[in-house]
């Protein structure tokens, strides 16, 4: 029987004891994690798989960047194959456990140094292991002018990780990879590139320029396996002089196509600045309301209940969240445009903090779309319990037609799986996310069972019906890397072969290998 709980694909227990030996005199034995009792935090998934699919050999836990170069080398030597992350909480997509089975596990989590903040030119360079939380803290200590942007629960995350895998937030530099500039990447070979700006020695340019000379590479290593990116630059927004959240809530599904239709124009034109989150019912309930409370049926939970749940906790069937940001000249114009347009829909209720400020959920959407880290939408795990998550996060035309077609075809998948349909759209300049969180309890058979089955009927039917996805769980990467085609995966191949010739790094990312 073997020592680990897991080897390498293609690695004998005997070279895995040597690559081991090199990586304790590279990290020192308590930062090479081999037992099963130490590799607990990296097993456990949200997913609809069983853990032990995911299970590392190994875990390291790398301090710098010259340790990384060491470590990849060794790697190469075995042919070893190792799974990056930074803080590894990225729940509902994988979490900390690696995308195969055997993989060893990269944690650079403690390489968590904010290295600069310019309060003059609004940027900060971070390492991996800073989480939002971290650099909201600082920003606050030095009463620094800036805000940052940040995913729903953010708090234990951070901005490195959910940059490269092109997570978004919610304030108007809420497209993260766009609002980043400049990375340092260790690659396969060991060599370190500094992106853009980053190769002129001595620049002081690498975080407010993007492009550089000759190609621009940052998108490469975004969502791919090319290499382990270990500084990241990131734009911070100037804390505006006034700032006004508010929520409109509507009363019937239905209503979806219409407020898509209405919101589309102020977010291209800029009136709204920020991305625009239709939440349904459920979504927004779950803060404070557990399913078991209102429905203890088999199945989807009924429309009827749903209404209820929503007049109990003041909530419409689709609650908008939305702010506007300037001077407070700016703002009170941009308001009564605001107003004119949804004055067309004599269902919509329009709030503000005035008639909203205690209200719980409320203040969550606020505060995110000021760029202050939360836990609070880890709510949604409360809904059902059980610990069974994954996300579904198809792509469409910001257009309200749009809007009923998936839903439609979401809400009769899931019911085909007893499944909840809980989900939201969010409205981009001219994209809409539609995020779904396939939610179940992992301890009941039956429901991982349906909860896979849901899931790959969704990604299926949606990519037949044109909708592409944008960001998926580890356990899903290769089916949802298929619908994108046979050359672009073919590119992707080659470019990993060149740059990473043993596959050493992350193989499986996005289905690449």
């Amino acid at each position: 029987m073997s020592k680990y709980i897991a080897l390498p694909k293609g690695v004998s227990e005997a070279a895995f004891d040597k690559a081991i030996a090199e990586f304790k005199k590279i990290l020192g034995a308590d930062n090479v994690l081999v037992s099963a009792e130490q590799l607990t935090p990296y097993r456990k998934t949200m997913m609809p798989v069983a853990d032990d699919a995911h299970a590392p050999s190994a875990a390291l836990v790398a301090t710098e960047v010259a340790q990384i170069q060491k470590i990849v080398a060794v790697c190469n030597k075995y042919k070893v194959p190792v799974w990056t992350i930074s803080t590894g909480k990225n729940l509902g997509y994988g979490s900390a456990a690696p995308g195969e089975r055997g993989q060893v596990v990269l944690d650079l989590k403690r390489m968590n140094r904010i290295l600069e903040v310019n309060a003059e030119l609004g940027y900060a360079l971070v390492e991996p292991g800073v989480t939002y939380q971290q650099l909201y803290d600082y920003i606050q200590e030095k009463k620094l002018p800036l805000w940052m942007s940040c995913p729903a629960p953010s708090a234990i995350a951070g901005p490195l990780g959910n940059t490269v895998d092109r997570g978004v937030g919610y304030t108007p530099y809420g497209e993260h990879f766009l609002f980043s500039c400049g990375m340092e990447v260790v690659l396969a070979t060991g060599e370190v590139l500094r992106t853009g700006m980053g190769g002129v020695e001595n620049s002081n340019t690498w975080q407010v320029f993007k492009w550089g000379y000759g190609p621009y590479l940052d998108g490469l290593f975004t969502q791919s396996n090319y290499g382990i990116v270990t500084k990241l630059g990131i734009w911070l927004m100037p804390a505006p002089p006034a700032y006004k959240p508010f929520c409109i809530r509507f009363p019937d599904e239905t209503d979806i196509a219409d407020i898509v239709d209405t919101i589309r124009p102020l977010r291209i034109s800029m009136i709204i600045p920020n991305a625009i989150v239709i939440a349904s019912t459920i979504w927004e309930a779950a803060v404070t309301v557990k399913r078991k409370e209102v429905y203890k049926g088999a199945g989807q939970i009924p429309a009827e209940v749903l209404r209820e749940v929503a007049k109990k906790a003041n909530l419409g069937a689709w609650n908008v969240y939305a702010a506007l940001y300037g001077s407070p000249d700016q703002i009170e114009v941009n308001w009564n445009i605001v107003k004119a347009f949804f004055s067309k829909h004599p269902k919509a209720q329009i709030l503000t903090e005035k008639e909203l400020g205690n209200d719980p959920v409320f203040q969550y959407r606020a505060a995110l779309m000021q760029g202050k880290p939360t836990l609070t939408e880890f709510g949604l795990y409360n809904w059902r319990g059980g610990g069974g998550s994954i996300w579904f996060s198809p792509v469409s035309q910001a257009m309200g037609s749009e809007t009923m077609k998936q839903m439609d075809m979401a809400k009769r998948i899931m019911a085909k799986h007893g499944l909840d349909y809980v989900g939201e759209f969010i409205v981009g300049w001219r994209d809409m996310h539609h995020i779904i969180d396939v939610l179940f309890d992992k301890t009941k058979p039956d429901e991982v069972k349906a909860a896979h089955a849901c899931f790959s009927e969704l990604l299926a039917e949606f990519s037949k019906a044109g909708y592409g996805t944008y960001r998926t769980n580890t356990a899903f990467m290769d089916k949802v890397a298929d619908t994108y085609g046979p050359v672009q995966k073919a590119v992707f191949k080659r470019l990993k072969k060149a740059l990473d010739p043993n596959g050493i790094l992350a193989p499986g990312k996005s289905g690449i290998r």
